[in-house]
Parts: structure tokens; C-alpha cells; sequence
């Protein structure tokens, strides 16, 4: 198993498919995501415009559909929920279908839709996701972060850090044997840093500073548990995770 790191969608090779494909947006994508799934959501069904969500979404019954939307960290106007995973209580989402379009997670996960197997991952529910990857053992693996609007971000590296640094220990294998790409070492050096501290972390990260002036304190300190919700996210047709 070789693991690759890409810090956003847009560092993703062009012409290369992997095994198996991770998308990583802790603050807050895959973290809401993971969360609705582990509350008896349906399905998440993710898009990168907010137009084709709504045309979209309008052939789902009414009773059954939540409309999710994000920019800049706040909930687009006429939308159901924002991207908090605060909001996505059983009471909420069982049984729902979320129709989601975020700022940065929901475009990695279209970048990455078509690899043989897709999951999303947070630090919520990190341990499902490396359980099932080191089972199932693909020779090549992404972990895909999404940064803000293209540029690197802390949270997704560190999250990345954990991912990889949890298979790593489990494959045995060395370093230099594990990790694909540079990103890979740099990412597990940053994890095994901040290991014990993630929430310091999150606050000095640019998009963490972003939601504590939304007053989203909150949600930093749920999004840097780990492990604590058994929820593997993954995608059964393209751009729709659902809970394996």
C-alpha cells in the first residue's frame, strides 16, 4: 500500500485514477457529513453548484430532502441547514437525503468521484475509515484535503497526518515504503506533532480563526475529537455517500 497526500482538489493528478480516494474537510464538510450519516441520514449527495443542488433536489419528496448550503463559512440564504454539524441531529436528518454544496469539501469529493472506491473522512470518525481501508488493502491510496478556495489549510493536513499515521502503524511497513509523495511524510511529521493538541491547531489555522468570528467555537472543538463516531461515508454512485 502506497498512500498519497494532496493538499487540495486542484493538486490532484489529471490522468491517474487511484485504488481508493479519501476526501478530507474537517472544518467542516466531512465532519457534517459523517455526522448526518452516523444520525440515520440516507444519503449525502454532494455538489459543487448550488444550481444544479436545487434543480436537482426539486425531483426529491419535499419530506425527504434537506438542502445544505455554504459560502464563506455561512449558511446560503434559503437553504435548510448551513454546514454544522450541530445541525444534524437524528430529530433532523433520519431517513433524509442531505442535497449538500459547501465552499471547498464538496469539490473534492467531485474531483475525486471517479476512483474505484471514495470515502470521506474526518477526525470524527478517522478509525472506521482505517479500519476498512487496511482490510480491504488497495496498492494505492489518496487522501485528498480541501484547503480554502485552493490554497493549503492546517486542519485537512493534520487530518490527513492522522489518517495516514493510523495506517502506517497498521501496515508495518517503513516509511519510505509507505508514503508516495513528500506530502505524505510532511503531513504524518505535522500529525505527530499536534497529536495530542489538534484544537490548538485549529485555532491557529486561517479557516478555524474564519469560524471562531462566526462564533462557531463549538464546532472547532467537536471537529478535533477523534474517533468517536463509527461511520464509514462512501460513495455508491458518483457524488453519493451513504453509510457502509
Amino acid at each position: 500500500m502506497q498512500v498519497y497526500i494532496y493538499h487540495t482538489p486542484e493538486r490532484v493528478p489529471p490522468d491517474w485514477v487511484p485504488d481508493c480516494a479519501i476526501a478530507v474537510d474537517v472544518l467542516r464538510a466531512t465532519t457534517t457529513i459523517a455526522t448526518a450519516l452516523a444520525a440515520g441520514a440516507e444519503a449525502v449527495q454532494v455538489f459543487s453548484d448550488l444550481e444544479d443542488l436545487e434543480q436537482v433536489s426539486q425531483a426529491w419528496p419535499a419530506e425527504q430532502r434537506i438542502r445544505v448550503g455554504e459560502r464563506g463559512g455561512k449558511k446560503v440564504e434559503g437553504f435548510d441547514l448551513g454546514n454544522s454539524p450541530f445541525d444534524c441531529t437524528p430529530e433532523r436528518v433520519k431517513d433524509c437525503r442531505l442535497f449538500m454544496s459547501t465552499t471547498n469539501g464538496t469539490r473534492s469529493l467531485a474531483r475525486i468521484q471517479s476512483a474505484k472506491i471514495v470515502l470521506a473522512a474526518a477526525l470524527v470518525n478517522r478509525a472506521a475509515v482505517v479500519n476498512y481501508v487496511h482490510q480491504l488493502y488497495p496498492p494505492t491510496v489518496w487522501i485528498v484535503g480541501s484547503g480554502w478556495e485552493g490554497a493549503y489549510s492546517l486542519e485537512d493536513t493534520v487530518c490527513a497526518g492522522a489518517i495516514a499515521h493510523s495506517l502506517w502503524m497498521l501496515t508495518g511497513l517503513s516509511v519510505a515504503e509507505f508514503a508516495g509523495n513528500d506530502e505524505t511524510v510532511a503531513a504524518l511529521a505535522l500529525y505527530r506533532h499536534y497529536e495530542h493538541d489538534l484544537l490548538s491547531l485549529f485555532h491557529q489555522a486561517s479557516h478555524g480563526q474564519r469560524l471562531l468570528k462566526l462564533g462557531s467555537l463549538d464546532d472547532l472543538k467537536y471537529c478535533a475529537q477523534t474517533d468517536i463516531l463509527d461511520v464509514l461515508p462512501i460513495q455508491t454512485e458518483p457524488k453519493v455517500l451513504v453509510a457502509g
